[in-house]
């Protein structure tokens, strides 16, 4: 099971991330969600239990502690979408057909 975690300390990394969760049991994966641009901790991450009952324990008793400044919120995580999360279509300017111009006439040569 998959599962989100906001509300982290912005000094906590993957390790402790993991170490938190490892105590209601095994823990395929802990990651928390770092800034392309700064490189510093979004405050939010996602760990991964291969065990349901172990992964909603886990979220039974770590939703709404304190780790710092902020509550936690875990919660299972929902599926993203696939394909990067913008929608499909052309240019961006609502249903229009793509154009090689705008409000161009006929060419003349």
């Amino acid at each position: 099971m998959n599962i989100f975690v906001a509300g982290l300390p912005y000094d906590l990394d993957d390790a402790e991330l993991m170490e938190i969760f490892e105590k209601f049991g095994a823990v395929k994966s802990a990651k928390v969600a770092m800034d392309r641009e700064t490189g510093k901790s979004r405050g939010f991450g996602f760990v991964d239990m291969p065990n349901a009952d172990e992964a909603k324990d886990a979220i039974e008793n770590l939703n709404d502690i304190s780790l710092g400044k902020k509550p936690l919120v875990v919660k299972a995580a929902e599926d993203r979408p696939s394909g990067g999360g913008r929608p499909s279509g052309g240019g961006g300017f609502g249903n229009r057909p793509s154009s090689s111009g705008f409000n161009r006439g006929p060419r003349r040569f």
